[in-house]
Formats: C-alpha cells, sequence, structure tokens
C-alpha cells in the first residue's frame, strides 16, 4: 500500500489493521548504540492505549509491544527496527451492517472508490489503532532527541467549547487526568461537556497544542524540506487531525508586518535571539532556535450511536445508528501520537541536516 512510509533517513513503514492479528512499524536508519528497551516504548504506548478512561472505547487492550529486530545486548544495531502489537480484543461482529453502507465521516466510500474493496472491520487501515505503531516508532525518536537536550510537550488545549486557562498551566497535570489537560481547572467543566454529549450518543471535537523546546538552529531546507512544511505534513498524516497553526496561525491573516514580525536582539549569552516568537520557532522553514510551537484541530469521533443518514453500496438511502466501542472524544488519545509524530519528524530533519556543512562531513571522517 503506497503511502505507509514516512521519513528520509530516519524512515518508518507502518502495517496492520485495526482487527487484524496486530499492527506493528519497522524503523529504518535508527543510529546503533542507543539504550532501548520494550519498557522504554511501552511508557508512551500506555498513554495511547484504550480503556483507561471513561471518555475513551471500553475495548481493552493491553498493547504490550514485543521487539522483533533490531536490537541486541539492550541497544540499537542500526539495523531494522521492528515492533509488534498483538490485537487481543476484537469484536469484528460489531461492524458487519457497515459491510453495506458507508458511514458518515468515515473513508468507508472513498477506500470503495480508490480500492473497489475495503476492511470493513473497525476502519481496517484508516483505523485510530493504526497509530498504536506511530507512537511505538515515536519512543524511539524520543530517546534520541533526549540525549541532544530536545523535548516535545503535547497536551489537550481545548475540548468542544471548554478551554485551558494558560495561566494556569502545570506539566505535571497533563498526565494526571484522562483528558491530558495542563490545567486542571478546566478538567470538570470538559468532564461535564463530555458526559452530555456521550448520554446523546454523540461525540465532540478539540485541539490539541505542541511544543518542541532545545532545538538547535539551522535545521530545515528551504524549499520542499521545510520543517514546517514536514511538521504540517505529519500532523494531517493523523486520521483525525483536520487543521495546523504554526506559531501566531491563523492570527497572521489579520496582522501587519510591524505586528507580525519578530525583532532580533542580543541575549545575555551574547548570542542572536528574538524579542517575541510569533513564527513558532521556524523561519523560512529552518529552525531559529526557539522554541517550536504547534497546534492541531482533530474533528469530532465520526461514529456515534445518534442517528444519522447515509446510503447503502446499491445507492439506498438509509438511516444508520454506529455500533461498537468508539471514543466520545479522540483528542486524549491523540496527545501522544502528535508528540510521536513531531518526534519523528525532527530527528529526521536533524539527520538530513547533518550533511548540509562540510564542517559536518569532516567532524565524522577526518581521523
Amino acid at each position: 500500500m503506497a503511502g505507509s512510509f514516512y521519513g528520509t533517513i530516519f524512515r518508518i513503514s507502518t502495517w496492520g489493521e485495526s482487527h487484524g492479528k496486530g499492527v506493528g512499524v519497522t524503523i529504518d536508519g535508527c543510529p546503533s548504540g542507543i539504550a532501548l528497551s520494550e519498557e522504554d516504548i511501552q511508557i508512551d504506548l500506555d498513554k495511547r492505549k484504550p480503556g483507561r478512561s471513561p471518555f475513551s472505547t471500553p475495548r481493552q487492550e493491553d498493547d504490550k509491544v514485543e521487539i522483533l529486530s533490531g536490537v541486541f545486548e539492550g541497544k540499537t544495531t542500526g539495523t531494522p527496527i521492528s515492533l509488534i502489537v498483538f490485537n487481543n480484543n476484537q469484536r469484528s461482529y460489531d461492524y458487519s451492517e457497515i459491510s453495506k453502507l458507508y458511514r458518515p465521516g468515515h473513508s468507508d466510500y472513498t477506500y470503495d472508490e480508490k480500492y473497489g474493496f475495503r476492511d470493513y472491520r473497525g476502519g481496517g487501515r484508516s483505523s485510530g489503532r493504526e497509530t498504536t505503531a506511530r507512537v511505538a516508532a515515536g519512543a524511539i525518536a524520543r530517546k534520541i532527541l533526549s540525549q541532544l537536550g530536545i523535548k516535545v510537550t503535547a497536551y489537550t488545549a481545548s475540548i468542544g467549547p471548554v478551554f485551558i486557562d494558560k495561566s494556569k498551566f502545570d506539566e505535571q497535570e497533563i498526565w494526571n487526568n484522562f483528558l491530558s489537560m495542563p490545567d486542571s481547572s478546566a478538567v470538570k467543566p470538559a468532564e461535564e461537556y463530555l458526559t452530555k454529549l456521550k448520554e446523546e450518543g454523540n461525540s465532540s471535537g478539540g485541539s490539541i497544542e505542541c511544543v518542541i523546546s532545545g532545538m538547535p538552529t539551522g535545521v530545515g531546507e528551504p524549499a520542499f524540506e521545510k520543517l514546517d512544511a514536514n511538521l504540517a505534513k505529519a500532523m494531517m498524516s493523523i486520521g483525525a487531525v483536520k487543521a495546523i497553526e504554526i506559531g501566531s496561525g491563523m492570527e497572521v491573516a489579520s496582522k501587519t508586518g510591524l505586528t507580525n514580525n519578530d525583532f532580533y536582539c542580543i541575549n545575555e549569552d551574547g548570542n542572536v535571539s528574538k524579542e517575541t516568537n510569533f513564527a513558532g520557532g521556524i523561519v523560512g522553514g529552518i529552525s531559529d532556535g526557539s522554541d517550536i510551537f504547534l497546534k492541531v484541530y482533530v474533528k469530532p469521533t465520526p461514529s456515534i450511536h445518534a442517528t444519522q443518514r447515509t446510503v447503502t453500496k446499491q445507492g439506498e438511502a438509509v438511516e444508520i445508528n454506529v455500533e461498537g466501542r468508539h471514543d466520545p472524544i479522540i483528542v486524549p488519545r491523540a496527545v501522544i501520537v502528535v508528540e510521536a509524530m513531531a518526534a519523528l519528524t525532527v530527528v529526521d530533519m536533524l539527520l538530513l541536516n547533518m550533511c548540509t556543512k562540510m564542517e559536518h562531513v569532516l567532524k565524522v571522517y577526518q581521523k
């Protein structure tokens, strides 16, 4: 299947379906000598797995990862790393009826048009379960970034009409509540909103913000491989994401050059810095050393129990109440997916950047 690869040097290939035997990923281009265990990867997978919240699907999956290759005596070998997570709680009979019709908001119709055939068991390849593989690969990318002092932090910024208060931001709170919100005062109203929607058989959208700190300057290419362009592609490849902003985002449309430009200055360390960061850490497609700030917008879960109108494959107009086990909101479980895709993108572009200057090449090969 075309389109199942991501990255140039640090390259991943994900595979599997939501109701197949399992999902997995192969990572090629990972440097050797990185300490890596299944426990390292499991930390991130546990943040994504279903069944840990009243606001996620009740499908119970341990999401236990197994390393099949590329690691020896606790360290990466430089050869392809293969990871697998077996599915053990499928209920494919929940989806037997949808084989005959198209669910609103899902890719059922477009898959039929593209392939003439589709795996209707929970969406098959288009299911959110595919992101399990991304998170597993992202955990390895995060190990690389940690050695470089680069940190990726994502969190829920809004759920429906409920927004966090940035003045109450507490990073430690992100994984202390079911909704991955860094503002504890926003959790209760968000939960009340979701509970009401769940009772109505409905769902909610929301937004996720992500900050990449410790990024060096000069990473990214000036044309088709811009750092912001690749981050945008990474985020938009997540099935539920419908929009992305970097830095000031849509606000730039109402600004002037004078109010949008980041003025340069010399900081207390004697280095070039900026007075503001409206650009979100990327100028001309290249990192400027400031924190990289991005925000993604996530659509409501399309599988809802409320009655919806659709058509069958034969063109008959019908009504549908989607059965099965579904999240009333995707956002909290997608937070770690956003982190993973950001980490994968940054690692790949850091490796690409190593060959842009002769002095970099000499450091590796000159005796």
